[in-house]
């Protein structure tokens, strides 16, 4: 973009808008055109023409300087022609949101600044500049990381993307990105991007090695997202960041113990009352934000079960309600109800209504929110403390206390209350002069952060009478007209913390929640995050156990053919030398089982596979079918013991087709050279290609047969040359030619048998997940059998 901000004279203001009406004239951008199709076109008609056009336009077989802004209009015109939705806006609006003219980002007012596309004055193209202009606001420093969004993580999740100059799949993304982030921030996620051109150290920092990379982090730690780049999955990415015991289901069974828990956990409940069956992200993202001091609860109104709280509560079906509970569980202190309800607005409900009315001190942190320190005359805060006891006989006076408490509207005064056995230290310190004996209230300024306060008790202690409560008001109005009062001085302990019992439990649900992570991240995520620990765990049990697996298995093969040879002996001495060869190819008692993939076996095999399992496939044609069946065998046998490893065999001659449309989504990261002969059939020999193919994750590895035995046809000859010699005088010329032919086939057995000699080794890099892997978006179906031409 070139931003020109210098002061117009009036020749300038005609160029000005000379430029500015050639450009807004620019035609805009249609789909249509861009891939040469007509509206009436197919689907299977566009996908071809953006076949073709991706495959003339790509950047790295494409020199034209325009190959790369072509290239990426080409992708969106597929993008939207693609989905039934955006061509149907598209055909009746005439655009959509996706079909803006690149190089616009909006139109600005015209006497601020002036935009012009980039390519009006033909500069030459970078990808850093076809980055979205509005990354630079969310760019960020190693700095920054560590002391800015590593502890707001705690609060709210980040969705991080990596990216670089020159990156061209960071272009594809960008519109995915870009639609991500204005649904998400709006919702409370924090949006980040980090330039690996600048910023190497965080990108080696957070684990990241290739660009583009998105991840996220919460509380600290960073998650690596693994999809498709859509923003379905961004959205879904961010809902798994979070914990799972956020929000608790409520209904008419469960609504009184949700409520009735605000005494034991100390804080207030709020209600979210809406008719969707899942919890809005929104409503998490909330419940995240503050779960240290509200307990959150959803009702879905579209239950039978939760008939008796919508009566309860009168609550409108029509706009989302949310209600707050604090000590009267029958009436909820605050209630805001809004259509459309947005961040902010729930964000300045939640901030008024954090505490109960007359919260217990339970550890330093909430002291220090309820009471802060004295910064200002006009901020001071003077804290109501009732010093009591959770036995039976002091509920009178606790009830009065928080009776008073809820008649309070003067905001520089905050009550609450502490129990003398949990919080000894405390009350010790402020009762020093006096009878120790609770209840007694005390009222409190705090001077300082390291604990010095001014305060003073009230005479008589407190009962909760009315006298007590009059006593109290009181001293309370002669404190606002005089603050010496407080005649009292003292430097306070720091609180006990009467959740610290509760560790265990939270080390539990902590520790759940990380095994799961875990376990999701060996059975169904890239292994490329966890590979230091895993190499060291897999280089340990390889150096103790390999050696034993490997001999037990070599003992096991070597004892079963001894048995057999005594036979064999008994049978060459009665004079049967042919039973002899026939009994020395046994079947062996260990073997591997491999089934055909057909449609039937598909679902059961493929698409409906266990998380965490992976079928190898060997594609295989009817005339290469036992000779690579048999090299596969052997191949794969040491593998067998995997529970997670399955083995089929899929017949090219009947599924091309298949295999054509598996390999196109993955053709330009594998980069598959494929010709075309003059039908426009792609000629491509899959014979013994082998893949490795996660049913549950939608991802493939391929192994490509690599040839390394010698010349066979070389030595053959050779072989039948030396042995010729001596008796070609006795051999005519129609069996030369017959011994020919077979050692030609023998050739080309031997050539197929040599296309998995690399095989075992491509297997060991699948079991340490070294394998590059490529993600397609859906299976194609094998119901149809390619007709043989």
């Amino acid at each position: 973009m070139v931003e020109l901000k210098a002061p117009l004279t009036l020749p300038a203001v005609v160029i000005c808008a000379l430029l500015f009406d050639l450009v807004e004239s620019v035609p805009p951008f249609d789909p249509y055109k861009v891939l040469g199709v007509t509206k009436s076109a197919s689907q299977a008609e566009i996908k071809k023409v953006y076949k073709r056009l991706a495959k003339e336009w790509h950047p790295d077989k494409n020199k034209n300087p325009e190959a790369e802004d072509m290239f990426i209009k080409i992708t969106k015109s597929y993008e939207i022609l693609s989905s039934e939705e955006k061509r149907s806006n598209y055909d009746r609006y005439g655009q959509t949101d996706d079909t803006q003219p690149f190089g616009h980002h909006g139109h600005h007012p015209f006497h601020d600044h002036f935009y012009f596309d980039e390519t009006f004055f033909h500069f030459p193209f970078n990808a850093k500049d076809g980055r979205d202009f509005a990354d630079s606001k969310y760019m960020l420093h190693f700095n920054q990381y560590i002391n800015d969004i590593v502890p707001d993580s705690f609060k709210r999740p980040y969705l991080i993307k990596i990216t670089s100059d020159w990156c061209f799949s960071c272009i594809h993304i960008e519109p995915v990105w870009k639609e991500s982030v204005q649904e998400l921030e709006p919702l409370g996620v924090g949006i980040g991007v980090v330039d690996v051109s600048f910023e190497r150290r965080l990108a080696n920092h957070l684990g990241a090695h290739r660009t583009p990379s998105i991840l996220g982090v919460i509380n600290g730690k960073v998650t690596f997202f693994h999809y498709a780049v859509v923003r379905q999955h961004l959205r879904q990415f961010v809902e798994d960041l979070l914990p799972q015991r956020l929000v608790e289901k409520v209904t008419d069974r469960n609504n009184h113990q949700f409520l009735n828990s605000w005494h034991a956990i100390n804080k207030p409940h709020v209600l979210l009352f809406d008719q969707v069956p899942i919890v809005p992200l929104l409503y998490k993202l909330t419940a995240f934000a503050y779960k240290d001091y509200v307990q959150f609860g959803y009702v879905d109104q579209g239950l039978t079960e939760t008939a008796n709280l919508l009566r309860q509560f009168n609550i409108n079906t029509y706009a989302p309600t949310m209600l707050v509970f604090k000590e009267n569980t029958d009436k909820p202190a605050d209630i805001i109800q809004a259509k459309g309800m947005k961040k902010t607005i729930i964000d300045e409900f939640i901030s008024n209504n954090k505490f109960l009315l007359a919260p217990r001190l339970v550890n330093q942190k909430v002291f220090d929110e309820l009471c802060p320190v004295k910064q200002f005359h006009r901020r001071r805060k003077y804290c109501v403390l009732l010093i009591t006891s959770e036995e039976e006989s002091f509920s009178t006076g606790n009830k009065a206390f928080l009776s008073l408490a809820s008649t309070n509207t003067n905001d520089v005064l905050r009550f609450a209350y502490v129990y003398q056995r949990q919080q000894q230290a405390l009350c010790d310190t402020l009762l020093r002069n006096r009878d120790s004996t609770p209840p007694q209230v005390v009222i409190l300024e705090r001077r300082s952060g390291a604990g010095k306060v001014l305060y003073k008790p009230v005479l008589s202690g407190w009962n909760g009478s009315e006298e007590d409560k009059h006593r109290l008001l009181e001293e309370l109005q002669r404190l606002q007209k005089d603050p010496s009062v407080l005649n009292h001085d003292a430097i306070l302990p720091e609180l006990n913390n009467e959740f610290a019992s509760m560790f265990l439990i939270r080390w539990v649900f902590t520790a759940y929640d990380y095994l799961t992570e875990i376990i999701d991240d060996v059975l169904h995520n890239n292994w490329r995050e966890m590979m230091p620990l895993l190499s060291l765990i897999f280089s340990a049990l390889f150096i103790l156990f390999g050696t034993v697996v490997i001999q037990a298995f070599s003992d096991s093969s070597e004892d079963i053919p001894a048995k057999p040879k005594s036979k064999e002996a008994s049978k060459t001495e009665n004079g049967s030398p042919n039973n002899t060869s026939t009994s020395s190819r046994q079947p062996r008692k260990n073997f591997v089982e491999v089934t055909e993939l057909t449609d039937i076996t598909y679902m059961s095999n493929l698409v409906k596979l266990r998380p965490g399992h992976t079928n190898v496939v060997l594609v295989l044609t009817d005339a290469s079918k036992n000779v690579l069946l048999s090299k596969f065998a052997k191949e794969v046998y040491s593998f067998t013991g995997s529970l997670t490893l399955h083995f089929s065999f899929l017949n090219v001659d009947k599924h091309s087709e298949w295999m054509d449309t598996l390999l196109e989504f993955a053709q330009d990261t594998m980069q598959i050279d494929t010709d075309e002969d003059e039908t426009g059939n792609r000629k491509v020999d899959y014979t013994g290609y082998v893949l490795a193919l996660n049913g549950h994750k939608r991802y493939l590895c391929l192994f490509r047969p690599v040839y390394t035995g010698e010349d066979p046809d070389k030595s053959e000859e050779e072989g039948t040359t030396s042995g010729t010699r001596s008796r070609s005088s006795l051999r005519d010329e129609h069996q030369h030619q017959s011994r020919k032919g077979t050692s030609r086939s023998r050739s080309t057995s031997l050539q197929i048998h040599h296309k998995l000699d690399r095989l075992g080794l491509w297997m060991e890099r699948l079991i340490e997940g070294t394998l590059p892997r490529y993600y397609i978006p859906a299976w194609p179906g094998l119901d149809k059998i390619t007709v043989t031409k």
